[in-house]
């Protein structure tokens, strides 16, 4: 096995953490020895071992003069695991190949203090896989003002995100459903705009087959806080900690309602704003899942940073609800463009995953 098909593996095996560790990075790592795979391991479980040693257990004595490849620089600091250098240089290994230095400045210094100790250090195969699987981590420490932003939109071939009454149940199949819930288990909060909110009455939870470690906080963006206390983000509030953005000005009678049905409410007068008021309730990450005005306006003002697009197999026509609604129209020469990151089958729908370039 090379030092590339080990990092492949590592990538794979960093995805099982997702839901269970953030807000520590998804990491996973190899073993080799020889050219053969003798050990792997993954972080599984916030304040648990992470991925190193594992690895490095589970190869034994076949580690000593091996090459460890990790996904993630190894931390050098003692938090609530001891430093992942210390087991590395116990174990012997002769080299260590990481995808992405580690930003943040507790746990930094990991290579440098592996080559201290005399092993070899590379840092950036694979970097922009193992970049793009820990995104929403490595926007903490680039832009620690706001949240790490997804929008998420199921739509139809041309770009509808429901028909012309409305409905958008289901545009979808049941793979792009199953694969919805995965998702938002790795996010700290599920969000919708009031629109979506009172016409869907979603529950905005996770229903699959990964049980996050921390459910999900949902929000709701709308500005005149004209929300139904019937509907189910309200009703159970305060079960699930639920957030309304609204509009500083907004009716006192019905923000007060909402209040006293145990959501809290953020008051702001643009969405930057919003977004920077939610960071500071310890939301890093934004899963936005509709509608086509909240999205078009989070698109339009550059603050969404990764659009992960579902499309079915079914045209709705041009009386259908528009999936991004009144972003400003751009020159093609000027109109930015935006980075695949992943490109899949879900049953019949396919799934398009973009980033902010």
């Amino acid at each position: 096995m090379n030092d590339r098909d080990a990092m492949s593996r590592a990538v794979d095996l960093a995805w099982r953490g997702w839901g269970r560790v953030h807000p520590n990075p998804l990491v996973g790592a190899t073993v080799v020895a020889g050219g053969a795979l003798v050990g792997e391991g993954w972080h599984a479980e916030f304040g648990d071992r992470h991925a190193e040693p594992i690895a490095l257990r589970s190869a034994g004595e076949r580690a000593r003069g091996g090459t460890l490849v990790v996904t993630l620089e190894p931390c050098a600091h003692r938090g609530k695991q001891p430093p992942c250098t210390e087991a590395i240089v116990r174990a012997g290994i002769r080299r260590v190949v990481a995808a992405v230095a580690d930003p943040n400045p507790l746990a930094a210094g990991g290579a440098d203090r592996l080559r201290a100790a005399g092993i070899e250090v590379e840092i950036g195969l694979l970097g922009r896989a193992a970049a793009d699987q820990n995104a929403a981590f490595l926007h903490r420490f680039r832009e620690p003002g706001r949240p790490w932003v997804a929008v998420k939109l199921a739509t139809s071939i041309d770009g509808r995100i429901a028909d012309a009454a409305g409905r958008s149940r289901w545009i979808s199949g049941q793979a792009a459903q199953e694969y919805v819930h995965w998702l938002r288990a790795g996010f700290d909060a599920i969000a919708v705009g009031g629109r979506t909110a009172r016409a869907d009455d979603p529950q905005l939870t996770v229903r699959g087959t990964v049980e996050p470690r921390i459910e999900p906080r949902r929000v709701v963006f709308d500005a005149a806080a004209d929300l139904d206390p019937e509907l189910t983000v309200i009703r159970t509030a305060r079960r699930l900690p639920t957030f309304v953005v609204a509009a500083p000005n907004a009716a006192s009678l019905r923000v007060d309602r909402l209040a006293e049905c145990g959501a809290t409410i953020v008051p702001a007068a643009t969405l930057a704003e919003s977004l920077r008021a939610l960071k500071g309730y310890g939301i890093g990450s934004l899963l936005v899942e509709g509608g086509g005005r909240l999205a078009g306006a989070l698109v339009g003002q550059d603050l969404v940073d990764r659009y992960y697009w579902v499309q079915s197999p079914l045209w709705l026509g041009e009386r259908g609800v528009p999936a991004i609604a009144g972003l400003p129209s751009e020159p093609i020469d000027r109109a930015p463009r935006w980075r695949a990151v992943e490109r899949r089958a879900l049953g019949e729908d396919t799934l398009l995953v973009l980033d902010r370039v």
